[in-house]
């Protein structure tokens, strides 16, 4: 077999791969807090003994994630909140790490736990939040949730927790594979942060998705039309060889 057809086959491969990251971030344009991964291509050359390589193949990677922050749009729900400017919500991962998150969708659960919009529970000066039944609840600035429970007055609000919002360099922190932000020195093996008191977030207000629709789809289209032409080039590749073979068959 020709090695033209391994070269062109892995071209198609990449693409399809960064064809599936640009539809990821395409299909959570309306996630609230989501953050876009970028993609990226390159040469590499392919190596046979000793020697220059004669052929290179692409890859397609995954480099970094897009923390830029999004819209922020008024919502006026008591539970919607949005970072002022840089810094993460604190959230616990299914596995149990802390994780972070720009998503401020808030909601109380059941059993009284305060989540985000994916479901994780929101933690505060001490580990999960857990809101008593109560008729309002109000988030000042500072993260600070007070709650009018239920039989009191309004007079008697009563403060509950407080949010744990964190600052962190952008270089020190990576999107895992579950979709969820943690700092690249500890991941999965559970490193944290202290909460920064400093922080400041918005109530009634929720910051949405940073897709960049149009960049995106467009990426999509271009993507698409190179994976055709790295279907059309295995196609003539293989026209080749079973001409080749034809000429060996005829001497």
């Amino acid at each position: 077999m020709d090695r033209a057809l391994f070269i062109a086959m892995t071209g198609a491969k990449n693409n399809m791969m960064a064809q599936t990251n640009h539809a990821n971030n395409l299909a959570n344009s309306n996630t609230q807090g989501f953050r876009a991964d970028f993609t990226q291509a390159r040469s590499m050359g392919v190596y046979y003994g000793e020697g220059h390589p004669s052929r290179a193949y692409s890859l397609a990677e995954n480099p970094a994630t897009d923390l830029r922050p999004g819209a922020i749009n008024y919502t006026g729900r008591e539970l919607d909140v949005a970072m002022n400017g840089e810094g993460f919500f604190a959230i616990r991962a299914p596995d149990g790490t802390e994780a972070y998150t720009r998503d401020g969708a808030l909601s109380v659960d059941i059993n009284g736990i305060l989540r985000n919009g994916q479901g994780h529970p929101v933690l505060g000066d001490g580990d999960f939040i857990a809101i008593p039944p109560a008729e309002k609840i109000e988030i000042a600035s500072d993260g600070t949730i007070s709650a009018v429970l239920l039989g009191q007055g309004v007079d008697q609000p009563v403060q509950i927790d407080r949010i744990k919002m964190v600052s962190i360099d952008h270089r020190e922190l990576e999107k895992f594979s579950d979709g969820l932000i943690r700092l690249r020195e500890g991941g999965l093996e559970g490193a944290e942060r202290d909460a920064d008191v400093d922080l400041r977030l918005q109530s009634g207000y929720i910051e949405t998705s940073n897709v960049n629709t149009v960049d995106e789809f467009t990426n999509l289209l271009s993507l698409a039309r190179q994976y055709e032409i790295q279907v059309k080039m295995m196609r003539t590749i293989k026209d080749n060889s079973e001409s080749s073979a034809q000429l060996l068959r005829m001497s």
